[in-house]
């Protein structure tokens, strides 16, 4: 069957890709890594093409980033370098001598050392009387490429069990890093007799060879969801809540380089056993009513567990599940105890994008008529909001806790006690705390102890999630408030090294306690749960067996939705014995019926 040109394209960045990696799975990890597979795909990237696609602070790239890199990086045609040879063949004799080939690749583009002239001239020198014949040159460097390319091709051919790898990644640090989950009690796994959803055998067209199809096990789920599928959350909202005892408390999602998303972490400390309304939702800092911050459409969730600071294990008590506008709400009765509160977003809304040189690098500081630096009206406006974000409690003012939280995530350190009280001579303070023009002074300060070099101004904008433009665009502020009908409750922020952990077994036992499990047809021990929330459809795969499975997803089928996966088509490996979060969905627009289709297809190892 002849292939599409599409289809073709993907075979050859697979062949490529797995002439350099054992699986499409794994990740590049190295600017040299990412050079070699686009090598083998025929291309001949400069380092300064090398520096766009890997950017300082990258870790690693997947086999779908590999694709689009490869879509920008175009084979250099024989015709443009013959072009390009003669155009230095000086004496037009068809080739080109050690002397000149040395002052081209010494003197323009990416400069050679002597050395690495000699290195490139001796390869090519096949004769080895001092000239470079070009066109035999060319001709060589053509058959070369080909040749790689046929021989991946081969390869990915004649291995059966290549084929049947999925063309995307397993992205193993998936929004919010979900991780396996351990240790399957038998109360958890078994499956229900009557699931809600529809079991079929997938009938729908695939990219795979129908032998290959018909060696797996699909299991289909459709979900239909209505456009603004939303219930009142006012319906749970407490009549007389405004005469309960209530805190508020801010903090804010930050995405990381590798996609993870991360945020503080809250104690919440309840005297005696009372009423609680519990509710967390979007911040919104723009100052015009009728436009709110970009970020507002965000989903935001917030875990209730009990459990030991310093421990990853927990118990999940509660969480947002109802719904009113952008607010995530719950309520119920929680005894006297102390609890975690555990912030969370899907990340179906907040998620690495392919970055865009910005069409215009904000300035930050200025030059006054004196000389004298000054911050611009721009970089002032960001650090105000910068401010608000991390005012965690909404006083106008910064404590050292809070300024603490904010050098914790810009710089890695901390303020000492004599360090704050440096910064309380020098800048503006009340009540022993930092305001915002003292905030606005200390950022100014580093811009002079930089001579107005604003490298060091720009890091701490972008770990705040801001880009070049002064937007705000990996990060998503959210404020929390606690209502307590009986008691006042005490909130505190913190940080906690196995808060992720935490959180992914929370979000993991949310799913599996509410929804169906559904085993894959011949695979009686790999399971799926499918949980459908008001305004999400998340699923969890469970593999009770000894044995790693593979399970390929693939969602084309779907309509109007987004996965926190990034990808339509992707591939999951669980370990043996455990269960981990599969994916996160909702809708692209919300003002629109969505519809989940998701096929499950174990991938059979060979």
């Amino acid at each position: 069957m002849q292939r599409s040109e599409e289809e073709r394209f993907y075979m050859t960045c697979r062949a490529a890709y797995l002439s350099v990696f054992r699986s499409s799975l794994v990740n590049m990890t190295s600017k040299d890594q990412l050079c070699s597979v686009l090598q083998q795909a025929g291309r001949n990237p400069s380092q300064k093409a090398l520096d766009k696609y890997w950017p300082p602070g990258t870790k690693k790239l997947n086999f779908d980033d590999f694709c689009e890199i490869l879509k920008k990086e175009k084979t250099a045609e024989p015709d443009q370098l013959m072009r390009i040879f003669k155009k230095f063949d000086t004496n037009c004799d068809g080739y080109i001598s050690h002397d000149e080939l040395s002052r081209i690749l010494t003197s323009s583009g990416e400069k050679m050392s002597p050395k690495e002239v000699d290195e490139v001239f001796s390869l090519a020198d096949v004769n080895k009387d001092g000239k470079l014949d070009y066109a035999e040159t060319n001709y060589s460097m053509k058959y070369v490429i080909e040749q790689c390319q046929t021989a991946a091709l081969e390869k990915l051919e004649a291995d059966a069990k290549l084929k049947r790898q999925n063309f995307g990644n397993q992205l193993d640090n998936s929004p919010q890093s979900l991780e396996s989950q351990p240790e399957l009690p038998a109360s958890e796994i078994q499956p229900r007799t009557e699931p809600e959803t529809t079991q079929r055998k997938d009938s729908r067209s695939s990219s795979r060879p129908s032998s290959a199809r018909s060696r797996r096990s699909p299991l289909s789920t459709a979900i239909t969801m209505g456009s603004g599928s939303t219930k009142s959350g006012r319906l749970a909202e407490p009549k007389s809540l405004q005469d309960w005892h209530h805190t508020l408390m801010r903090g804010c999602f930050y995405l990381e380089e590798d996609g993870t998303i991360v945020s503080l972490q809250y104690r919440l400390i309840i005297p005696e056993t009372t009423s609680i309304y519990l509710t967390i939702r979007p911040l919104n800092l723009s100052p015009i009513p009728d436009k709110p911050s970009p970020w507002m459409c965000v989903d935001t969730a917030l875990y209730v567990v009990t459990g030991n600071e310093t421990k990853e294990d927990s118990n999940l008590v509660c969480f947002t599940e109802l719904r009113d506008k952008e607010r995530f709400l719950w309520r119920g009765e929680l005894s006297a105890g102390s609890y975690l509160l555990l912030p969370f977003t899907t990340g179906c809304r907040l998620m690495k994008r392919t970055r865009k040189t910005a069409t215009k690098t904000a300035q930050l500081v200025n030059r006054t008529q004196s000389g004298e630096l000054e911050l611009t009206k721009e970089f002032k406006a960001a650090l105000s909001d910068i401010f608000e974000v991390i005012d965690l409690d909404g006083s106008g003012l910064l404590s050292l806790e809070e300024y603490n939280f904010f050098e914790q995530r810009t710089s890695g350190e901390k303020c000492d006690e004599d360090a704050w009280a440096i910064c309380k001579e020098n800048f503006d303070t009340r009540k022993n705390e930092l305001t915002r023009q003292g905030f606005l002074e200390l950022n100014l300060m580093e811009a002079n102890d930089r001579e107005g070099d604003p490298r060091d101004l720009w890091l701490t904008l972008e770990a705040m999630g801001y880009n070049r433009s002064l937007e705000m665009v990996e990060a998503c502020p959210f404020v929390i408030a606690v209502y307590c009908e009986d008691v006042k409750a005490t909130l505190q922020a913190v940080h906690l090294d196995s808060g992720i952990k935490m959180l992914n077994s929370a979000v993991q036992r949310s799913i599996t306690s509410k929804a169906e499990a559904r085993s894959l047809k011949g695979h009686e021990n790999v399971l799926v749960y499918t949980y459908k929330g008001e305004s999400r459809i998340s699923s969890v795969i469970a593999n009770k067996s000894n044995q790693k499975v593979t399970v390929h997803i693939n969602n084309e089928q779907s309509k109007n939705c987004v996965s926190s996966r990034g990808m339509s088509v992707f591939a999951v490996e669980v370990p043996p014995r455990t269960k981990m979060v599969c994916q996160h969905v909702m809708a692209l627009n919300e003002q629109q019926e969505w519809t989940y289709s998701c096929v499950e297809t174990i991938i059979p190892s060979l």
